[in-house]
């Protein structure tokens, strides 16, 4: 199927997890035993809600199939979303609150998570068939959906059932490294289109073809061409302030190269570009725009503190006028 070719207005369903982070700031992460005082911290729905709101702010229909709590987590996710305009597709889990992840920000604006799970570990097949997919949708896949036993297997049923002009866009998410291989592959196989930065690529590449030896490979492009021909898919690799690399079975890497930003946070930075992209996928647009949209999203998402910094509509256009008036 070519992930591009569908011209139909749809909307973004997004299958993931939506959940709660607590954001600290701190200057580096301690040694272990060691202390360290926060400078600020946050309390704020994130997850796969930052992807869903960027995807929301960038004009899109979006829907959340998955689980949602009975509790102050809960509320706090579902304000978010619907704040945003998303639709919540399930009614709250009467039985579990939702869970909350610890994002730890240091100086070098690098994030690093110790999460929780909840309501939103336990999401259903009846859950994903109430989204009722159609020709033109989107489905957003997080690779964190795998790290959930009752979410995994709900996911890999459904999935093959949707209908062919359906594109899936898949985050895998760092959980690759460790996600059971066969699900992994069995993602790959429904996929249209894999959203990874550098990291996730280079941990999923030797899972797949043990004789590939990724630490050679520097260049972010000659890695996404690899990701691509070990794949088979279209391959979207983020590489943080170069911008993306898009790499299509068959023909040549094409570069995406980001607007220069001064980056106060990166969180939320690879949420607000899959959203975006997301989005403009489910607008009809062509891969290739999609993917500079997001990248300029990206870029201004982390010029803003906090991880559900995606710009508006307007906010992007705005600079991608700009870019284009500057050559």
């Amino acid at each position: 199927m070519n992930p591009v070719a569908e011209r139909r207005p749809g909307r973004v369903l997004h299958t993931g997890q939506g959940v709660v982070d607590l954001v600290m700031r701190i200057p580096a992460i301690p040694e272990p035993g060691g202390d360290v005082f926060a400078r600020a911290h946050e309390l704020l729905a994130g997850g796969g809600v930052n992807v869903m709101v960027a995807a929301a702010r960038d004009g899109a229909a979006v829907a959340h199939t998955g689980s949602h709590g009975t509790g102050p987590f809960g509320d706090l996710v579902r304000a978010a979303l619907t704040a945003e305009g998303v639709e919540l597709l399930s009614p709250p889990d009467p039985d579990r609150d939702t869970g909350f992840s610890i994002a730890l920000v240091d100086d070098s604006t690098e994030r690093t998570f110790i999460s929780t799970s909840g309501a939103e570990a336990h999401s259903t097949l009846a859950q994903l068939d109430a989204a009722d997919a159609r020709d033109g949708d989107v489905v957003c896949v997080s690779g964190y959906s795998l790290a959930h036993t009752a979410n995994r297997e709900a996911l890999l049923t459904w999935l093959p059932t949707i209908p062919a002009a359906c594109t899936v866009v898949v985050d895998p998410s760092p959980v690759v490294g460790d996600a059971d291989l066969e699900a992994v592959r069995a993602l790959l196989d429904r996929c249209d289109i894999w959203s990874s930065n550098e990291r996730e690529a280079r941990l999923l590449l030797p899972r797949l073809d043990a004789s590939l030896d990724v630490a050679v490979i520097e260049d972010p492009s000659a890695l996404a061409a690899l990701l691509t021909a070990t794949t088979g898919r279209t391959v979207v690799l983020r590489a943080g302030a170069r911008g993306a690399f898009l790499a299509t079975p068959g023909r040549d890497v094409v570069d995406v190269p980001a607007p220069l930003v001064r980056a106060v946070d990166t969180n939320g930075a690879g949420d607000a570009h899959t959203g975006v992209l997301c989005a403009r996928l489910a607008a009809g647009e062509d891969l290739h725009p999609a993917v500079r949209r997001a990248g300029v999203a990206a870029a201004l998402a982390v010029t803003r503190r906090g991880p559900a910094t995606a710009p508006s509509a307007a906010e992007t256009e705005a600079m991608l006028a700009e870019l284009t008036a500057g050559g």
